[in-house]
């Protein structure tokens, strides 16, 4: 099946926000850092990778400015209604024309297979890690 034309859809729980990206991701990851845990409130967060330009979204996201463990600014965008986390960003994805899509948020996730797991220091000791993906200690 070509997805090139394809788009994936998805958004908050409550609906007030809806996007659509590329149906191919160019990565998808999976962060153990503990804001990453805070902020999706389980052990780990799932993102998918997209061109930012590439990115349709409807309704308004409120922006919670993080910082990340390498000092780097994270801007965490959630729907200010239901509290879904949607999108993460840095300054580092801006430059490099990227945007992180909350794995969890989009309407079928069957199809994503996250390849690398970054921060993997942090990952919960009962959390067993996939022996073929790339497994990074920090980011």
């Amino acid at each position: 099946m070509n997805n090139s034309n394809v788009r994936r859809e998805g958004g908050c729980l409550c609906g007030s926000v809806r996007y659509s990206v590329p149906f191919e991701p160019l990565a998808t990851v999976v962060c153990h850092c503990r804001n990453c845990q805070k902020q999706a409130g389980s052990a780990l967060s799932v993102v998918a990778v997209f061109p930012r330009d590439e990115l349709a979204l409807d309704g308004v996201l409120t922006v919670y400015e993080d910082k990340g463990t390498s000092g780097q600014r994270v801007f965490r965008r959630f729907c200010g209604t239901c509290g879904s986390p949607v999108l993460t960003d840095t300054e580092r994805a801006r430059e490099q024309g990227v945007i992180f899509v909350k794995a969890g948020t989009f309407d079928d996730i069957s199809t994503l297979r996250p390849t690398t797991h970054y921060w993997v220091k942090r990952a919960h000791p009962w959390l067993t890690l996939p022996d073929n993906a790339d497994l990074l200690e920090q980011e």
